[in-house]
């Protein structure tokens, strides 16, 4: 009996390492196609920029006109524009599947082969523990976020504050150092930033913490993909999160002593 246990726990080892294979690959393919055309749209993009207002004149003239009632120069054009929304969002969710799947496999033949107990009782808990996983991903990636941002403001802080020592002592400035170069006051970029931060979460330029945690919540809520199924709710949530990330205790000690 121990036998054929060992010999089904191997099959579904073998099964699941074919489905890991094959959606890796699937994954690759898709996310490198989705690459490639966003790579072409924003080249698009830019090559109209840059043409500036005559292309735009011949693309709204008569031109124009033939070029978009042409069935499949539209289709084109929904293509590379609709192509790398979905393809991102059909990775994710082969992302997804692979890994409640594949991890579903693996704890049944590692019981069938070696007799260890299963990590999850039910399928749906495997699911759980990829939302899970997503959410700690998300917030290790925010956390690096916000720590590269508060170095790249202190640095940019230190710079000017050195730069205004630096002047006021009037030292003779070699061209080929740092203290050489004229750098820009940080204070109004970071006070602008840090207004339409509060502007965009709803709370004013002196809220405390408190309130800025509880405008969040509110505002995530609003705009949360899984809620609010209007197609820029995904950017207005990613832009609440940024505005949130921002809003963090060090940042509100530092704009309340420049404003």
């Amino acid at each position: 009996m121990d036998i054929f246990k060992r010999i089904l726990g191997r099959i579904l080892f073998a099964i699941a390492q074919l489905i890991s294979v094959i959606l890796d690959i699937v994954i690759k393919l898709i996310e490198t196609i989705v690459t490639f055309v966003r790579s072409i749209a924003i080249g698009f993009v830019a090559l109209i920029s840059m043409g500036g207002c005559l292309i735009l004149m011949l693309l709204a003239g008569p031109f124009g006109i033939l070029i978009f009632a042409n069935p499949v120069v539209l289709l084109t054009l929904l293509f590379f524009v609709v192509f790398p929304i979905l393809g991102t969002k059909f990775v994710s969710y082969l992302k997804y599947i692979k890994y409640i799947l594949t991890e579903f496999l693996f704890d049944r033949a590692n019981y069938l082969i070696d007799g260890i107990s299963y990590r999850f009782q039910s399928f749906d808990e495997y699911k759980y523990a990829y939302k899970r996983m997503e959410e700690e991903r998300k917030r290790r990636e925010q956390q690096r976020r916000y720590a590269e941002q508060q170095r790249e403001w202190e640095d940019r802080f230190r710079q000017w504050y050195e730069y205004q020592n630096s002047q006021r002592e009037n030292y003779s400035y070699d061209k080929q150092t740092n203290y050489g170069y004229n750098y820009a006051n940080p204070n109004m970029e970071f006070k602008n930033k840090y207004e339409k931060s509060c502007d965009l979460l709803g709370v004013p330029y002196n809220a405390d913490k408190y309130q800025i945690k509880l405008a969040y919540r509110k505002k995530a809520k609003e705009y949360h993909p899984d809620l609010n199924k209007s197609p820029d709710a995904t950017s207005i949530f990613q832009q609440i999160n940024e505005a949130y990330e921002f809003l963090s205790d060090e940042n509100i000690e530092r704009y309340t002593s420049i404003r």
